[in-house]
């Protein structure tokens, strides 16, 4: 995972690779991908949506809690250009939200009040198989470059990759049961978060860093951080990491 917010290109992508590595989850190359996202297009916000085996889709990554709440909003009221891109398997470009109001009257309304203005949403797809949607937010009309935009493919390649890899690696367990798993792993890091966010007076986002700052530091997933942390916060000593 990123050491700070300064690094190269290659360097993302030298990190990617690091968590497809075994040992790391699904949800860690997510946060990898969404951070990075953010880091090398114009989009200030991005998320990962992944489906079951019920055709379901859940929340798999975000950026920030703002673009947790755009996405959550989607799935709740089932519209939306990242729903969209995932069953249509083409990416959806959004140069203006308030225009889109017609089509994502919902989706319109909570993704203007958290700031954002434009939407780029890219399927994540394997071969033929349809594995989720991933949104890149902007905080003015317009649209991705060209070049973000292939960015941005690439990130979902590495996302579909990722699941796959985890897939394969765990086919003795059922998909639904995986899904399961990487659903109560979020549970587990929200709560991690949450309790690092009350213990030290910062927003739910710098205990995000907090979080990735001592998985990083203890060369651990963001689950198993996560537990321990839940079991036994952070002590006094502990010095406080930003990522």
């Amino acid at each position: 995972m990123f050491a700070n917010e300064g690094e190269s290109f290659v360097e993302v992508f030298v990190a990617i690779a690091d968590t497809l590595q075994t040992g790391h989850d699904v949800i860690d190359t997510m946060d990898v991908l969404v951070r990075g996202c953010t880091m090398f297009t114009a989009a200030i916000a991005a998320g990962i949506l992944l489906a079951d085996s019920s055709d379901v889709l859940h929340v798999a990554a975000s950026s920030s809690e703002r673009a947790s709440d755009v996405e959550e909003e989607q799935l709740g009221a089932h519209e939306g250009p990242c729903l969209d891109a995932y069953r249509s398997g083409a990416t959806i470009e959004v140069p203006s939200i308030a225009d889109a109001r017609g089509t994502w009257p919902a989706f319109s309304d909570i993704a203007e009040a958290r700031g954002y203005r434009a939407v780029h949403s890219v399927p994540i797809r394997f071969g033929s198989q349809r594995l989720g949607a991933l949104n890149l937010f902007l905080a003015e009309p317009g649209g991705l470059s060209g070049r973000d935009a292939e960015l941005a493919e690439a990130m979902a390649l590495y996302a579909a990759n990722s699941v796959e890899q985890h897939r394969k690696f765990h086919s003795h367990i059922a998909l639904r049961d995986q899904m399961k798993v990487m659903l109560e792993d979020r549970v587990l890091i929200e709560q991690a978060k949450g309790a690092l966010a009350q213990r030290y007076g910062v927003p739910m986002d710098e205990a995000f860093g907090l979080l990735r700052a001592e998985a990083r530091r203890m060369h651990a997933s963001l689950r198993d951080t996560a537990a321990k942390i839940v079991v036994r916060p952070l002590g006094d000593g502990q010095q406080k990491m930003i990522s």
